[in-house]
């Protein structure tokens, strides 16, 4: 493993490529080493060979001889199969790679004071997960509350914020609902298929992203194809009647690259209504199981037009189908379908000093839900024109310039009423970033004309200075989130009213700041104290509908995390949350916990095995109606432990099985009140890989 040294060159690996795109680091433009010197990436105009795959690719000035062999040294890592290949170890050393944080690619530690976590494709892998949700549980200032098994209903609470404050991305694309009744992230169908990374923004970035991103951003970055080809497929089972198909392919032909995947899951489940939950099941009755399954297909395509010029799109399908429950009551006569297509368009133009991107992004959701003989049907539709311009203003200066045009809209009909409606919304944002010395800067400012709410502006600044082994950072942000359009009209049903066309925009204030102090080569930790005051909150009161809560309501807390490779076979990792949350009249805000902790551990044992576990401890959380062991109304939801292990075994090159266990010690928890959990399962497959 190589390390930097401790005065170390600063390495910039900026792009003024690709993007958010499904990129590669060979795809970066290495920038900036020195002030005064420079080199640049030499593309072939027709040949399958990667940039920066042979280091006699790369034209370099300026540079004596002693920076000329590190700089060598950097770009063969960073590009050779050493690094990144399927059985490297996770690590902060490799400093990984990031676009969300600046909408330009960046190495964590050049995107200022952003609070960034990355998983990769290999931490997916190590878990054995099925679903994004599954996957960002353990992530600091993540919490995730769903109302059964996978499929179900699924909340994300970030830094102790609204589902509806989190923007959820899958290669820049907006995919939160329209039709959903806050607008909220659609993450319940979403499969780890065919992706290459998450990467999870913590902080206000409605500077960059608009609306939906006062609390933070998720981007997930799918898989692009590469020179060397390849075809793989697997099949997998398990608990709860549970199996999986899939399979895709990845590769390049001359100009054009590709990675497609196709999967098919299908589980028998077990009942939605907790049966283990005895203030709500007395006579211990055996509930039906409620089943799930999901086919999903993406692809990733890439055109090479010219030496300027590249198209790339993005597409993802996925057709879902749900059983559940009523509330609090066991059902077979209730279940959902839900299909989902998104995907992006974007041309790419590469005329120095001006690197352009322009996108077309769409988002459909349809859902239907039958209960009994009623069906009811919500439909949410988005779409976004782009256009974004980055400029090396200078060897230390990068400034990029967006502009905006977003549609939504819903068609739903539901519980015997129709509503049709739509809003739009223009938008442009200001984005500098500075490196000078070991100070970062990044600051952002955006202006918005909601066609309702008419004109908005946020701003945010995220500074970082490094000091010896001491990285300090801060960021200071202002957001803001419209009301959804079902917030404002949907009508009143026999439950009461819901709608409120008088609602008005929350607006939030939000700052952090931390270190990250690496001890020694393999041992580093870090804390982060972040705060976020959110004024006008919209909820739901029962009776009143949906109405503005007058007032602030405060969530602040602690992020903490230490990673220590003791062995080179062996990475160990943890890390600790303390979130405060309260609305004006001092009330804690339901399920997200004050504290949770968890720890993994990747142990390389040989060649061929791989062996990681995972553990976390979440704390009791507040939920409406929650009640004790004696049936007592406490609105409390007690701890819980849980410990997963998860394996791999690589029998021929061309051959893997793996498998995992989760919920080791069978612990009995709710992340809802009332709704059920799994016990303990285990799953094994086999992936084959040509």
């Amino acid at each position: 493993m190589i390390l930097f040294a401790k005065h170390r060159p600063r390495v910039r690996l900026f792009s003024l490529r690709l993007q958010l795109y499904g990129l590669t680091v060979c795809d970066a433009l290495f920038w900036n080493l020195k002030r005064n010197s420079r080199f640049s990436v030499i593309r072939p105009p027709s040949t399958d060979t990667p940039v920066c795959s042979n280091i006699h690719q790369l034209n370099y000035t300026g540079l004596d001889m002693n920076k000329k062999v590190f700089f060598a040294v950097m770009v063969g890592l960073l590009c050779s199969r050493g690094v990144f290949a399927e059985d490297t170890l996770p690590s902060y050393t490799t400093d990984e790679v990031v676009v969300s944080a600046t909408k330009t690619l960046n190495s964590i530690s050049d995107a200022g004071g952003s609070s960034v976590t990355v998983i990769t494709a290999e931490d997916i892998a190590n878990s054995g997960k099925e679903t994004v949700a599954e996957v960002i549980k353990g992530v600091p200032g993540i919490d995730i509350a769903s109302n059964g098994g996978i499929g179900s209903t699924t909340s994300i609470f970030m830094r102790g914020a609204d589902s509806k404050n989190v923007l959820l991305l899958i290669d820049g694309v907006p995919t939160n609902d329209p039709s959903e009744m806050s607008r909220a992230a659609s993450i319940a169908n979403l499969t780890v298929d065919n992706i290459e990374r998450i990467e999870v923004v913590r902080g206000p970035l409605s500077s960059l992203y608009g609306a939906s991103a006062s609390a933070g951003v998720i981007n997930i970055i799918t898989k692009r194809g590469g020179v060397e080809s390849s075809v793989y497929g697997g099949v997998e089972g398990g608990s709860f009647g549970t199996n999986k198909f899939y399979g895709g392919a990845t590769g390049m032909k001359g100009l054009f690259d590709y990675a497609v995947n196709v999967s098919r899951y299908r589980t028998d489940g077990f009942s939605t209504v907790d049966e283990r939950n005895r203030c709500i099941n007395p006579g211990n009755a055996e509930y039906e199981d409620d089943s799930y399954e999901n086919t999903t297909w993406s692809g990733n395509f890439g055109l090479k037009l010219s030496s300027v010029a590249s198209l790339r799109t993005v597409l993802r399908y996925t057709d879902a189908a749900l059983d559940y429950d009523a509330f609090n009551a066991d059902s077979s006569v209730n279940s959902s379908d839900t299909k989902s297509f998104n995907g992006r368009v974007a041309l790419t133009l590469d005329t120095k000093p001006l690197f352009s991107t322009f996108s077309y992004d769409f988002n459909s959701i349809d859902r239907d839900y039958t209960e009994g003989t009623t069906v009811n049907r919500y439909h949410g539709y988005l779409y976004d024109l782009g256009w974004q311009g980055d400029i090396a203003a200078t060897a230390n200066n990068t400034v990029t310039v967006g502009l905006n045009y977003q549609n939504e809209s819903l068609d739903n009909n539901a519980w015997g009423t129709a509503m049709d409606k739509s809003v739009d919304t223009k938008s442009a944002f200001l984005q500098e970033q500075w490196h000078i010395g070991e100070f970062d800067l990044v600051g952002a400012v955006r202006f918005e004309d909601h066609e309702t709410f008419g004109n908005k502006t946020t701003w945010r600044v995220a500074p970082s200075y490094v000091l010896g082994d001491t990285k300090l950072k801060f960021s200071y942000g202002t957001g803001y989130t419209a009301p959804s359009l079902y917030q404002l009209y949907s009508p009143a049903s026999d439950w009461g009213p819901s709608g409120n066309d008088q609602l008005k925009p929350e607006t939030s204030r939000g700052w952090d700041a931390g270190f990250e102090q690496k001890v020694v080569d393999n041992l580093k930790f870090g804390a982060t104290y972040f705060r976020t005051d959110y004024d006008d909150r919209i909820d739901f009161v029962s009776g009143s509908g949906y109405v503005q809560v007058p007032g602030k309501t405060k969530t602040s807390g602690v992020e903490s995390f230490v990673e220590w490779n003791p062995l080179e076979q062996l990475f160990l990792a943890g890390n600790y949350t303390y979130t405060y949350t309260r609305n004006p009249l001092g009330e804690e805000l339901a399920r997200r916990p004050k504290n949770k902790a968890g720890l993994t551990a990747s142990w390389k044992a040989t060649d061929k095995v791989k062996l990681n576990t995972s553990m976390q401890w979440v704390g009791s959380r507040i939920d409406s109606g929650a009640k004790d062991e004696n049936c007592v109304t406490t609105k409390k939801l007690e701890s819980y432990f849980l410990a997963n292990l998860s394996a791999s075994f690589q029998v021929h090159e061309n051959v893997e099985l793996y498998g995992r266990v989760d919920n080791l010690f069978d612990e009995y928890y709710e992340e809802v009140w009332s709704y059920a959990t799994p016990g303990r399962s285990a799953y094994a497959g086999m992936k084959l890989t040509f």
